[in-house]
């Protein structure tokens, strides 16, 4: 007996120790060599026109280069971001807001040698794009791991491009799964305290074992700089969109054609379901895939091909994912009964802007009075409505006004509004039009008083006070 029990001491001091074997003994300097030359720079250019005074970076600063190129007349304008090679041949992933608006794109390795890089594909909804260069030779490569076996408090590493300082390693820990940060329908964030700046987007964030989790996005901050909260994009989601674009140089996404919403008490009283997990069907496409599998409003969706259903936003990712043109069967709930159909999946085709329907008619006809579509105001990224911006963000069809696509990091009005807001009026006037709601701001603009916004968040009013001003 004292032999066993001493065995059990001894496993027991042991355990703790196992546990942490992961961890490396010296830091992250072996880690760090062997998946860095796989991380790449990637550097964007622009030519804007009709640019006469931008600012200049001061001399002797690290980003004294970008001032070159700034000319009367036009202007090249320059930014960095980061990358990781996840091919031999050269196929490399980043952020599609790197570099959705270059002309130009350069990725530069570790050892300095710069390749012209094209883009194979790119998704707006999930903000990846995927880019190809050739070496002429095998280059080095990372893994995708799986990013639903992260756990709050699991140690990792990002590695990036910081403000176009060149490789740089910042370790943390998943600080927390799943964030929702309204930057649209696909958000499921890992958060990190790992050091994430400007230049870091696009880049990895690795787990102890050299996988890559995620893609580092988005940062909050007051002051631009890290404050320990970041988010990266999980390879649960980049890893298909990545594989979709490599295949087809696209995205082909399943359409439903349902609205959904979270799971409350109140809808699952009506549908007689007294569960805790699931989404509740709000409305149906007519003539869509749900309304000829028999789906209903009021349903509850409880699984989804074989797949439990956590909430809306697991549903919504489902049915991207599942394979055009197949036949899932979805589980719901209704009047207390737990019934079963079959949904034939169809298509949904991606725009610039959004989502719409393959085939869908009906949409927005193109301006004719050559005014623009989209434009900024306070801080704020507007975008006139049309037919894909409302499946996008899910927006009835009788609501009017302008939807909100960004708000700015560091500006006067963030935290007030959020992606997929619609703004119906400023003050007491409507706005219908991007030229509409700029010269309510331009009034508004005088004396940067603040001004009250009717919107439209999820089919229902609220109102918000407006700072006039960026």
């Amino acid at each position: 007996m004292r032999a066993i029990l001493s065995a059990i001491a001894i496993f027991a001091l042991a355990a703790p120790a196992l546990a942490q074997s992961r961890l490396p003994a010296d830091g992250f300097a072996d880690l760090n060599d062997r998946l860095s030359p796989a991380v790449v720079n990637i550097a964007t250019s622009q030519r804007v026109e009709g640019v006469d005074d931008l600012p200049r970076f001061p001399p002797g600063s690290p980003m004294e280069r970008l001032n070159e190129g700034l000319g009367e007349g036009g202007a090249q304008i320059t930014s960095l971001g980061s990358g990781f090679i996840v091919s031999p041949d050269g196929v490399v992933v980043t952020n599609n807001h790197v570099i959705e608006s270059a002309d130009a794109i350069e990725v530069i390795l570790q050892n300095g040698r710069r390749y012209e890089a094209t883009v194979v594909g790119r998704d707006p909804a999930t903000d990846i794009a995927v880019l190809r260069v050739h070496a002429g030779a095998p280059l080095p490569y990372v893994e995708m791991g799986d990013s639903d076996t992260a756990r709050v408090g699991d140690i990792v590493m990002a590695i990036g491009n910081p403000f176009g300082l060149g490789g740089s390693l910042s370790v943390g820990v998943v600080s927390a799964r799943n964030r929702n940060i309204d930057a649209g329908r696909y958000d499921d964030f890992i958060q990190t305290d790992a050091a994430i700046n400007r230049g870091n987007s696009g880049g990895p964030l690795f787990n102890t074992d050299g996988e890559v989790i995620g893609v580092n996005t988005a940062i909050v901050s007051p002051t631009g700089a890290s404050v320990g909260v970041g988010f990266a994009t999980p390879t649960s989601i980049v890893r298909p969109v990545v594989d979709q674009i490599t295949r087809y140089g696209e995205i082909r996404r399943g359409w439903l054609g349902v609205r959904l919403a979270n799971l409350n008490r109140a809808a699952a009283d009506r549908a007689g379901y007294d569960g805790e997990t699931g989404a509740v069907v709000t409305r149906i496409t007519p003539n869509g895939p749900a309304a000829q599998a028999g789906l209903r409003p009021g349903d509850i969706v409880v699984r989804f091909n074989g797949r439990e259903i956590a909430d809306s936003r697991a549903l919504t990712r489902m049915v991207g994912e599942a394979q055009v043109g197949t036949d899932v069967l979805v589980d719901i709930v209704r009047d207390g009964r737990r019934m079963q159909v079959t949904a034939h999946i169809e298509r949904l085709e991606e725009t610039g802007g959004g989502a719409r329907v393959a085939g869908e008619e009906g949409g927005a006809a193109p301006r004719r009075d050559g005014g623009p579509r989209g434009g900024r105001i306070f801080g704020i990224a507007l975008s006139e409505l049309d037919a894909s911006l409302r499946e996008e963000f899910q927006i009835e069809p009788d609501v009017r006004g302008l939807v909100v696509l960004s708000v700015d990091v560091g500006a006067e009005n963030e935290g007030v509004l959020r992606a997929g807001d619609v703004i119906e009026a400023i003050g007491r006037e409507q706005t219908d039009t991007i030229a509409a709601a700029r010269a309510i701001a331009g009034r508004a603009a005088d004396g940067e008083h603040a001004i009250v916004a009717r919107i439209n968040r999820d089919g229902g009013v609220t109102y918000r006070r407006l700072q006039a001003r960026s």
